[in-house]
């Protein structure tokens, strides 16, 4: 195996680690709110401080990428997200599963911008979208076993052992890319130009941030908000099924953000990234507009297969901000869009629980269908507000992408 496949590899399998344990709380949540007693809000509360975390980090972690490399990093972070593991497996109360939860974000947080960092330095730019795309694409089947198959585990062996053994996947897969992977190719010396590039200001000074910003807020915060809690309570509450048959739904949409990732940079090296992220969010928004209008039909796994796929393509926004700002800085402005993506997950489940918590819930718990139309109905309005704000920008790209290609 050569150099680049080995860390394209390992990067790939902490980032199916990463996307399981974002995902789990969708197929274990019944079993969370019966042993802990919770609500609505505090599932939302507790499963979101995963995205809370996640975010916090960011800004940090990208100066640290930037200065150390994601060899060592990443892993770092890793050990800490194998202590929360076994914290959430251990939990008996709020407090410690909302702790557990909280060390799973921290300890997922570099996994996917330790790639893309370790990418900038490995593949050429006309080649970095394409091995972005496949990465999480590769990394995203953790949401298919976070699916039925754990819907299986879970009945078999516990959600408790599920997590025990999980910390013990996140440890290893950290040491593998401690051990086995480098910052740069042979004869690369690692560059220590971030400080004459700027710092975050000129991240944050920059409008074309904001344009990406908000869309990676309302875009990636809905699509993994609603994969990692809320599709799995829709699916019990309105829908009405059993968990396995909501473990084969949740999969539909897991196979659609697999495929959306997989894709994702394939169409954006071809199509141009702005283009191809206009038209994706285009179907994210009407897919809510369905879930918000529908009863629970056979339309409904459809539009679960098609809300992951075009969902999915949120990951672009991370990489058209590899074409706005230098390379020395790759670190800091891609980790700063991913704050507004992550930070809009961990408030946007948040906030869906309250709204969803407003309804009154029937005698076994479940809460009525306008509890979801209203919550959805919020963040397709925010969708396309982001939309709207993003689309001068995408023009603008769309344009110089096609000057290129000529």
């Amino acid at each position: 195996m050569s150099e680049r496949a080995r860390i394209f590899s390992l990067f790939s399998a902490a980032y199916f680690l990463s996307y399981f344990f974002r995902s789990a709380n969708a197929v274990i949540a019944p079993d969370l709110s019966r042993e802990l007693a919770l609500s609505a809000a505090d599932l939302g509360l507790m499963t979101s401080l995963f995205y809370a975390a996640f975010a916090l980090v960011q800004l940090p972690l990208g100066i640290g990428l930037d200065r150390f490399g994601p060899r060592w990093i990443t892993p770092t972070l890793m050990f800490v997200g194998a202590l929360g593991s076994l914290t959430f497996a251990s939990a008996h109360s709020f407090a410690v599963l909302a702790l557990g939860r909280a060390l799973i974000g921290v300890g997922m947080a570099g996994v996917l911008m330790g790639s893309l960092k370790a990418f900038s330095q490995w593949y050429p730019p006309d080649r970095f979208t394409t091995a972005s795309g496949f990465l999480i694409g590769i990394g995203t089947l953790g949401s298919l076993v976070s699916a039925t198959p754990l819907g299986w585990l879970s009945q078999t062996v516990g959600w408790r052992s599920v997590f025990a053994w999980g910390a013990l996947a996140i440890a290893a897969s950290g040491a593998a890319i401690m051990l086995w992977t480098r910052n740069t190719p042979p004869g690369v010396s690692w560059p220590h130009t971030a400080r004459a590039e700027g710092g975050l200001g000129s991240v944050f000074s920059d409008l074309r941030f904001w344009r990406i910003a908000l869309l990676a807020f309302f875009m990636a915060g809905t699509q993994l908000g609603t994969q990692g809690l809320w599709a799995g309570p829709y699916l019990y509450d309105v829908a009405r099924l059993a968990r396995i048959a909501a473990g084969n739904v949740l999969l539909l949409m897991a196979v659609g953000v697999t495929a959306g990732c997989t894709v994702s940079g394939w169409l954006a090296t071809r199509l141009g990234v702005a283009r191809v992220v206009s038209a994706s969010a285009l179907i994210f928004l009407l897919c809510q507009a369905v879930l918000i209008l529908i009863p629970p039909t056979g339309l409904l796994r459809l539009v679960y297969l098609l809300f992951g796929l075009s969902g999915a393509f949120n990951v672009m926004l991370l990489a058209h901000v590899r074409f706005v700002f230098p390379p020395a800085m790759t670190g800091r402005a891609v980790t700063a869009v991913n704050v507004f993506g992550i930070g809009g997950t961990f408030l946007l489940q948040w906030w869906m629980g309250l709204i969803i918590g407003a309804f009154p819930a029937d005698r076994l718990g479940h809460y009525p269908p306008q509890a979801y139309s209203a919550a959805f109905a919020f963040t397709a309005a925010g969708t396309l507000v982001a939309l709207l704000w993003y689309l001068p920008l995408a023009r603008g790209a769309s344009q110089a992408y096609d000057a290129y290609r000529r």
